[in-house]
């Protein structure tokens, strides 16, 4: 009977997006990941055949990080402006991991109309539709334009170009979701 594995894949990915917070995504590879672990490049290549495997699990496990980031909003705040505030924010205490997310190219398939029609996203846009009274496609729209403009000032933090203000930035995203809201209104008078 072979010998039981003592890294096990878990522990693998784990330690690759601890190697992309500390030094980027571009940093993941075997030797890396072991020595964060402490163990030969063995278990890594074990159970990962490629390190571009590898990376795409870290990305995965990256992902449902940030999701879980996204949605931890306070009970008493708006839902969308706490989740762009989170966008923003993760994109300063993370920005190693935001880069990863959003400018790496492991996102590969996903996109951003394709993330406006998932599941995951459901709540949020029935929640906006609810708050705003609008019409789905219309909330859509909405979102499309607030997701951007959030994306923008994340990009720009996570990239050292901007400093984080966050009533700055809240006032903003209000301001651009009710701007948003209007000219989806706008348009339907029409």
């Amino acid at each position: 009977m072979p010998p039981k594995t003592r890294i096990h894949k878990d522990r693998i990915i784990q330690a690759a997006v601890e190697i992309v917070r500390q030094y980027g995504y571009e940093n993941i590879n075997a030797r890396t990941v072991s020595q964060l672990l402490h163990c030969s490049t063995q278990p890594v290549m074990y159970h990962f055949a490629t390190i571009d495997s590898l990376k795409r699990a870290a990305f995965a496990r990256a992902d449902q990080l940030h999701g879980e980031y996204l949605m931890d909003i306070p009970e008493e705040q708006d839902p969308v402006l706490g989740i762009g505030l989170n966008y923003i924010r993760f994109a300063v205490e993370e920005p190693q991991l935001f880069r990863f997310l959003f400018q790496s190219g492991y996102a590969g398939a996903n996109n951003l109309m394709d993330m406006i029609d998932s599941e995951d996203l459901t709540p949020v846009i029935a929640a906006m539709q609810e708050g705003a009274g609008l019409n789905r496609k219309q909330t859509k729209d909405v979102f499309l334009t607030v997701a951007l403009f959030a994306h923008g000032y994340a990009s720009l933090i996570a990239n050292n170009n901007l400093e984080y203000d966050e009533k700055l930035i809240a006032r903003h995203l209000e301001h651009c979701w009710d701007g948003a809201v209007f000219a989806a209104t706008r348009e339907e008078r029409r």
